[in-house]
């Protein structure tokens, strides 16, 4: 109730200050000098304070939405997923000399087996009006003196419930980089003691790049089904950066022939 009141009171205060202010207006044209020169500063006072409100507003309401999980998927798909790193902020936002294994967040971890590591990531703010995620992922690599360098994405529990082998798993992901290299997605499911890969070459020709996992060709025991985790593997990433804008997971299943 309290905080009712006080939203009417200053309602009611704002309310007031409007009318003082286009009654002022109206009658600038016949109002005393002198009092136009102090209404005038105050005004000035009163546009400074309002300027600097509509100029922050207006950038933080152009952003992304923080937390956001919408993004174009299939019709039937009965799973969707953007990752948290794409979603909101991480307590640590970055990582420099990244050594093997380390995490960013709870589900992004880089795997290498440079000798001398010059790699780092950072969570950066999309600021693009077409961006639908609120971060992305920024990868440097200046000197590489290993043979491989990935990004692991572990998938919720959820995406491998009730997992069959008419299922397709879709990956969106918008890509900016320096200088064009391959970039190749590896789908990993655990089954009991094996584990299935599916790979696929992204098609970095396009600004939204789509890549599909079809599971009909795998031996994936449907029963034993344990966790699912995505890999983006890099050749040849030296002196290179990378920023993956977006990222999201789908899962849908195959029309019946």
């Amino acid at each position: 109730m309290a905080g009712d009141k006080q939203g009417l009171i200053d309602r009611t205060m704002h309310a007031a200050a409007l009318r003082r202010w286009a009654r002022a207006a109206r009658a600038a044209k016949e109002t005393d000098l002198p009092e136009l020169r102090a209404q005038r500063a105050r005004a000035r006072r009163l546009k400074t304070h309002l300027d600097q409100l509509i100029h922050v507003a207006d950038n933080r309401l152009a952003l992304p939405v923080l937390g956001n999980q919408s993004f174009p998927r299939p019709h039937d798909a009965d799973w969707a997923w953007r990752p948290e790193l794409w979603c909101g902020p991480l307590p640590v936002p970055g990582l420099s000399s990244v050594q093997s294994k380390s995490m960013l967040g709870n589900e992004v971890t880089l795997f290498h087996d440079c000798a001398h590591s010059e790699i780092t990531l950072r969570q950066l703010r999309n600021m693009r009006e077409a961006d639908l995620a609120a971060f992305g992922l920024r990868l440097d690599v200046f000197k590489f003196d290993g043979s491989y360098l990935s990004l692991a994405v572990d998938l919720p529990e959820i995406a491998s419930q009730g997992l069959k082998r008419k299922h397709l798993i879709r990956l969106n992901t918008i890509l900016e980089m320096e200088k064009r290299i391959e970039i190749f997605a590896r789908l990993n499911i655990k089954h009991g003691p094996n584990t299935e890969q599916v790979v696929r070459e992204l098609p970095l020709h396009q600004d939204d790049v789509v890549v599909e996992f079809d599971l009909a060709y795998t031996k994936l025991n449907e029963k034993r089904v344990e966790r699912m985790w995505l890999d983006l593997i890099f050749e040849g990433p030296q002196m290179n950066q990378i920023i993956l804008r977006d990222l999201t997971l789908s899962r849908r299943k195959r029309a019946e022939l």
